[in-house]
């Protein structure tokens, strides 16, 4: 009868903290998001590269949520895509993009905090500066909700 009362007990103390946790068991290993959050970095650095901003959009999540904060605060992914068509209207002006020296660091299991540096290389100029992305783990995968670009 002991051994009832005990299993019952885990039992019992196992779904309040699958319940805490937000209801779901999981078998899947806990994996390191690194490599799924360079593929999108990478990903929308090709996408500039070659004149492609809804592809490089693709990295943002579709949500109103999405946040761009650069000289100006944009609210909403439509309205950061827009942004960058008018900033980046011509391949001339978003020239060839690099991004260094990223530096991942995990806020929780869905939060993972990017920092790092982009470089625009153009015919007449070659802007550069730091960021500070925060990608959200989404039903679609790894995409960025908040984008700080100086």
């Amino acid at each position: 009868m002991k051994k009832i009362v005990l299993l019952v007990s885990l039992l019992a103390a196992a779904l309040l903290v699958n319940a805490a946790n937000g209801g779901s068991f999981s078998s899947a290993p806990v994996v390191d998001p690194s490599t799924a959050i360079r593929a999108v970095i990478y990903a929308q650095t090709a996408a500039l590269n070659r004149g492609d901003i809804d592809a490089y959009m693709d990295g943002y999540a579709r949500s109103d949520d999405t946040m761009f904060v650069g000289t100006d605060v944009t609210r909403g992914w439509t309205k950061v895509r827009d942004r960058y068509k008018v900033k980046y209207d011509s391949k001339a002006k978003m020239g060839k993009l690099v991004f260094s020296d990223l530096q991942l660091r995990a806020m929780s299991n869905d939060d993972v905090v990017v920092t790092g540096a982009w470089k625009l290389t153009r015919a007449a100029d070659t802007p550069q500066g730091r960021f500070t992305l925060i990608f959200h783990r989404r039903s679609e995968g790894w995409r960025i909700v908040y984008d700080h670009s100086s």
